[in-house]
């Protein structure tokens, strides 16, 4: 037997491993790098217009009706779409319960340096921050 049948035979034996499709947090880390700038923007304006002083963006990769589209993967051909909200539709939405906004406001990170992302996945949904790139 050849040194190469023996490798495919072990890629077609980690098959079952392969199957197993990496993290979409990889992929939504790369978006996020391109499309950093542009969130810091939409951020601050939110809190300069006085909207919110919690702006929390929304990223996913089907169809939700939460927030305001900024960044569109099919238009930027990427992999995650942007919305951009803020605390005070997720607590309209029933999202962040009335009871739980307090520890919400005070683990938020520093909306200067930090993007607030309520990431949807198929899986269910979660809060992550990312710091903005540095210049």
């Amino acid at each position: 037997m050849d040194p190469e049948e023996l490798l495919n035979e072990n890629t077609d034996n980690a098959g079952g491993q392969e199957k197993k499709k990496p993290s979409p947090l990889i992929s939504l880390e790369t978006d996020l790098k391109l499309y950093s700038e542009s969130m810091r923007e939409v951020a601050l304006e939110i809190m300069v217009e006085g909207l919110s002083r919690f702006p929390i963006f929304v990223a996913h990769q089907h169809q939700v009706s939460l927030g305001e589209p900024i960044l569109e993967k099919e238009e930027l051909n990427t992999e995650w779409t942007i919305h951009a909200s803020t605390l005070e539709e997720f607590e309209e939405k029933g999202i962040i319960k009335k009871e739980l906004k307090e520890r919400f406001t005070k683990s938020y990170k520093n909306p200067h340096d930090y993007m607030c992302i309520f990431v949807i996945v198929p899986e269910g949904a979660n809060f992550v921050y990312y710091p903005y790139q540095k210049d």
